[in-house]
């Protein structure tokens, strides 16, 4: 779940930091003549109003050092911290080398042991010269419920994955049944190869290349959808389970086709074309697949 998490806010984390940082900028001016602690502390009351999932707040002067204790409804932070010396974590490094504000990355909190984002807004005064640093700490899992609707702690994207799910598993049943159904059909041959009927052998290939490829695209539905794999880092296996499930369907309609040939061949060639036009809407589908492949390997250079 924590790898899911740090994926998603990957995706997120510019929003987030813009987000972050508008609201204080709206709070705090960074570059306000003559500005003191207090008035650093009732901008940080403002952000507390705006931001309802923050851990902590507090603020740093030049040198890193903690001067005013900890803002937070969490009495594990809450009136803590003045005159610690947080010049070695992360975001006092960034913050001084960028001279802007930033969102670090998750990192585990000290205290909670949880994954946790900080983001440090500088305060310079009337000549450009660093004075504060106003920090805020937010859980991973807050970020995202602040930042990103599709987070897995929203309403909305709990039922979307039951649904997902409910959907995933009829399908897998349909497989499941299809699977049974075409090997089922083969053992009804019997062992003995002159006594078999060819349309029956077509019939159960059709079958298990059916289940073969809803399973691909049951697979494909509950990874992406209902355990979230990363986008990212999967996204080739999505393209991939894709073509082999348009591969399968044009497999199955082919045979299809074929059976209908040797039918309609056989017993009524006035049917011939609909056979004929099953085979270009095959044709249809084989020229759709070799498009979007060629779509896919030019978007990869």
């Amino acid at each position: 779940m924590t790898i899911k998490e740090i994926d998603e806010f990957s995706q997120i984390r510019t929003k987030a930091r813009a987000y972050l940082c508008y609201i204080l900028s709206r709070a705090v001016p960074n570059r306000v003549p003559g500005i003191e602690l207090k008035d650093l502390k009732v901008g940080l009351k403002s952000v507390a109003k705006t931001l309802k999932y923050v851990d902590a707040m507090y603020i740093l002067d030049a040198n890193g050092k903690q001067v005013i204790n900890t803002i937070s409804l969490d009495p594990k932070y809450a009136r803590k911290g003045v005159g610690e010396n947080r010049s070695t974590r992360a975001y006092y490094y960034r913050v001084i080398r960028d001279k802007k504000c930033i969102l670090t990355d998750p990192y585990p909190s000290i205290k909670s042991n949880n994954l946790v984002v900080t983001s440090a807004y500088p305060i310079f005064d009337e000549n450009g010269k660093l004075i504060y640093i106003l920090c805020i700490d937010i859980s991973l899992q807050n970020i995202l419920r602040m930042v990103s609707r599709s987070s897995i702690d929203a309403l909305s994207g709990k039922v979307a994955k039951l649904i997902y799910a409910a959907f995933s598993t009829a399908l897998l049943f349909v497989a499941l049944m299809l699977f049974v159904k075409g090997i089922v059909s083969f053992f009804d041959m019997g062992i003995h190869i002159e006594e078999v009927d060819i349309k029956n052998v077509f019939e159960s290939t059709i079958l298990l290349t059916l289940s073969l490829a809803i399973f691909d695209l049951v697979k494909a539905l509950y990874e992406e959808e209902v355990l979230g794999e990363h986008r990212k880092q999967h996204e080739s296996d999505i393209h991939k389970t894709m073509v082999r499930f348009l591969g399968s369907i044009i497999i199955a309609l082919s045979i299809e086709a074929l059976m209908l040939v040797f039918k309609f061949a056989i017993t009524d060639s006035s049917k011939l074309l609909y056979a004929g036009g099953l085979i270009l809407a095959i044709t249809a589908l084989i020229i759709g697949l070799a498009i979007y492949i060629f779509a896919l390997n030019r978007s990869k250079k």
